[in-house]
């Protein structure tokens, strides 16, 4: 079951990538080599694929990706600013510093998306994880206190609320 969902998972994704968004019409070609591409990638990735297959198409899941993807975009385009601006600044005001942080995800997906998230986030950077203790250790630009609660409600809280609805 989990080889035949990669392969729809990937040939639905070729199909994206080769749509005729100009010409108006499939092109045989190109869904046969989507099939051959599908079926290769569903024999050799198949590893890393979910062990779940039936909760990765379940819609709940993809409605909260989807409300995911603006927060995202926000909170990276918010960061994106507070780097320019102490870039910017005459006094250059950054306090680099490495802290600890703690996550509530138990997946392995959940926290990989998470550390993703914050290395994403300009100004932010995972440089470290212990998923087993939920713990990660991050490289922040502008360390504003370095107790583990109070970094962990900076720079997780944002992401995490919304990935344990699609993750868990």
């Amino acid at each position: 079951m989990r080889r035949v969902a990669l392969f729809i998972v990937s040939f639905i994704t070729w199909l994206l990538l080769v749509f005729p968004y100009h010409s108006g019409e499939w092109d045989l070609e190109s869904i046969y080599v989507g099939l051959f591409a599908g079926f290769l990638v569903s024999i050799l990735f198949i590893g890393i694929f979910t062990k779940t297959p039936r909760k990765f198409f379940d819609p709940r899941r993809w409605f909260w990706v989807l409300v995911y993807i603006p927060i995202f975009i926000y909170y990276m385009v918010k960061a994106n600013f507070q780097v320019v601006y102490l870039a910017l600044h005459p006094k250059m005001p950054i306090e680099p510093g490495i802290v600890r942080v703690r996550t509530e995800l138990k997946t392995e997906s959940g926290i990989t998306a998470l550390a993703n998230s914050i290395t994403l986030t300009p100004g932010t950077f995972t440089l470290d994880l212990e998923p087993e203790q939920g713990i990660l250790y991050i490289h922040w630009l502008k360390v504003q206190g370095v107790e583990e609660e109070f970094a962990t409600e900076r720079i997780v809280k944002h992401f995490e609320w919304i990935l344990k609805r699609i993750f868990e």
